[in-house]
């Protein structure tokens, strides 16, 4: 039986339907509301539909009832969504989803669409949309599995023996496909997909379903299928290239890839391959033309799990044969070719980034000025290369790793007092209690929700080094590279994978009170950060608005109004490189520790994404306020 497949409901008068007023289509579409940015797929045998693609209407969430989602891994399964149940444990608060009945999710589209030619409006409104989904799949993902470690220590305080983890990116999944957060179910994409960029690392194989890149739980191949086809013929949109099969040929730009089947549970070639499934649906793709999105699999430093998945752009299927396998059964094989005129392969980039921190100078012998521009005062050195000119400027300042306050902001910092915690802070510690009560980092030290500001344990706690509320003070632990850009003038970023949450580096400087602020830029000064005009983008780390009715945001501890300023003209750190974006991958979060006066916090940055090496940090360091109509030092 197909699926009916509904028109998109008629907005409201006076909402408007595209970021981008002056938007043209690639193509003529008739009565498009939306982005025109989708042309149909066309071919005498193969029917691809239209699309609208709109700002407005692209994350409509469901404001109906909490509902449980049956997840399964069955790789013959096409359709993830009716599969094995996903437990709610009664006893955990955060996964706790009440149901006053159960309905089946609707099934995926069989609707299948090609963008071209989006504007940077657009674009940045599709990136922005999928990034506000991994970060909360990322925080809640942190969220669960806190509850877990929590459940699984009471269990083995009763009972002996091993108590296994709960699978949290199922977990996650679930909720969110509870509440219809799950992006690109009413549409398949064939080709890239708005708002999902080459290099982009995913932790789990879920997050991919989450944001409709590859809709199969387990199996390699996501293809329509012939039963949902308009012309009766299966077609495959993605892959997943991981080496589970031994047959596999992967050089980069061309892959021979192996089709799926014929496997036991060990991953043992047992039978011969057949031309279904999403075998026939590679081998039609390849007759229609249409290219696939790749995505490689493969174990990784500073992953989460085994292995960390990374989407490589599009390929073309150029032929296909069978064939004898290694363990003497027929498989069929598909060569794939990557198209031209697409970014560097994420994972060639991953694998650059493991040479450079192997050997730096053999990796690239030219264009680094400096292998540690900290000169030893971070725990790991911070490059900082050029390749584009002779300007050697960050060398000309004093590397400062932590924030230098007036002297008068640590009277009486004793007095406060500190925790008389012994082998670690507990929820009745004083410390967590300034805190609201409840934990502020997980175990592996990721941030479990944005405050207005942390209080952490300090000089004066008797809690060892390795309590779980120290870990800003703790400073910089992943290598980071200072390198000039023709766009930025200069940048950072960072020599290893940064997963979400993850403290980065304090924003360090001179502190100035406002006072002194002011008489620096009357006489011309314009090297001051403004901590009040960073926003408040803590808050999106760990908002759960969307997935509980009864999410409150955090108020409290409440601070007074940051009243100062921050001088890098003669100390900086390498936080001061990093440029300003709409779209930030990094947040500031004020933290107290080693003082009492909360009017002047440190500024402690985190990662609010999954950051692969590579790639730019960047911050919204927000606009010009009262003090000043210059902005802050951003590139």
């Amino acid at each position: 039986m197909e699926p009916k497949l509904e028109s998109l409901e008629p907005f409201e008068s006076g909402f408007s339907l595209n970021p981008n007023p002056s938007f043209s289509p690639s193509v003529p579409v008739a009565q498009s509301n939306g982005v025109n940015a989708v042309h149909r797929l066309d071919d005498d045998k193969f029917d691809g539909s239209e699309m609208n693609l709109n700002a407005n209407n692209a994350n409509n969430f469901e404001e109906d009832e909490h509902v449980n989602v049956d997840l399964d891994f069955d790789e013959d399964v096409m359709d993830p969504y009716a599969l094995a149940i996903v437990p709610v444990a009664e006893d955990n608060q955060l996964a706790h989803v009440e149901s006053a009945y159960r309905r089946k999710p609707p099934p995926r589209s069989a609707e299948l669409v090609r963008v071209t030619n989006l504007e940077i409006e657009d674009e940045r409104y599709f990136r922005e949309l999928v990034r506000r989904t991994r970060i909360l799949y990322d925080s809640l993902w942190i969220h669960c599995m806190l509850e877990d470690d929590i459940r699984r220590r009471n269990v083995m305080n009763v009972m002996s023996g091993r108590v296994p983890r709960a699978r949290g990116d199922m977990k996650v999944a679930a909720l969110m496909r509870d509440r219809g957060l799950w992006l690109n179910q009413d549409k398949r994409f064939v080709g890239p997909i708005p708002g999902i960029h080459v290099g982009d690392v995913f932790c789990f194989r879920m997050e991919l379903c989450v944001l409709g890149i590859h809709g199969q739980i387990q199996a390699g191949i996501d293809y329509l299928s012939s039963k949902q086809s308009s012309n009766g013929e299966p077609i495959a949109t993605s892959v997943i290239v991981s080496g589970g099969y031994e047959d596999d040929e992967d050089s980069g730009d061309v892959i021979v890839y192996t089709g799926h089947g014929g496997q036991d549970k060990n991953s043992r070639q047992v039978v011969h391959q057949k031309l279904e499934g999403g075998n026939l649906g590679m081998e039609r793709s390849m007759h229609h033309g249409v290219e696939v999105r790749v995505v490689r699999g493969f174990k990784y430093k500073g992953g989460i799990g085994e292995k960390v998945y990374v989407y490589d752009g599009i390929y073309k299927i150029e032929e296909y044969w069978f064939d004898v396998g290694k363990s003497g059964f027929g498989v069929y094989k598909f060569k794939l070719v990557r198209m031209e005129g697409q970014p560097e392969m994420g994972s060639s980039i991953l694998k650059f980034a493991e040479s450079i921190r192997a050997n730096p100078l053999a990796a690239r012998p030219v264009g680094y000025v400096s292998l540690d521009m900290s000169r030893s005062k971070e725990q790991v050195p911070v490059f900082l290369f050029n390749d584009i000119d002779d300007n050697h400027e960050p060398l000309n300042f004093d590397y400062q790793v932590t924030t230098i306050f007036p002297p008068f902001v640590y009277h009486n910092a004793r007095s406060t007092g500190g925790c008389n915690c012994v082998d670690g802070c507990t929820l009745d510690c004083v410390c967590v209690k300034k805190n609201g009560g409840e934990c502020t980092y997980d175990l592996n030290g990721r941030i479990l929700r944005g405050k207005p500001i942390i209080f952490e344990c300090g000089p004066f706690c008797s809690c060892p080094s390795n309590c779980l509320n120290r870990v800003s003070q703790k400073g910089v632990k992943n290598r980071f590279e200072v390198f000039r850009s023709m766009e930025t003038g200069w940048g950072v970023r960072s020599l290893d994978l940064i997963q979400a949450g993850s403290f980065i580096c304090e924003y360090t400087g001179v502190v100035l009170t406002r006072d002194q602020a002011q008489v620096f830029t009357m006489n011309g000064e314009d090297s001051l950060v403004y901590p009040n005009r960073f926003g408040e983008r803590w808050a999106e780390w760990g908002d759960f608005s969307q997935v509980y009715s009864d999410y409150v945001r955090p108020s409290y501890p409440s601070i007074p109004p940051l009243e100062f300023a921050i001088d890098v003209s003669k100390m900086r750190n390498v936080a001061c490189y990093m440029s300003h974006s709409p779209c930030p991958n990094v947040f500031v979060q004020l933290v107290m520790y080693d003082h009492a006066n909360t009017a002047f916090p440190h500024l402690m940055l985190f990662a609010m994404e999954n950051i692969p090496p590579m790639r730019e940090l960047s911050l919204d360091y927000g606009a010009a306020d009262e003090w000043t109509e210059k902005l802050a030092i951003c590139n």
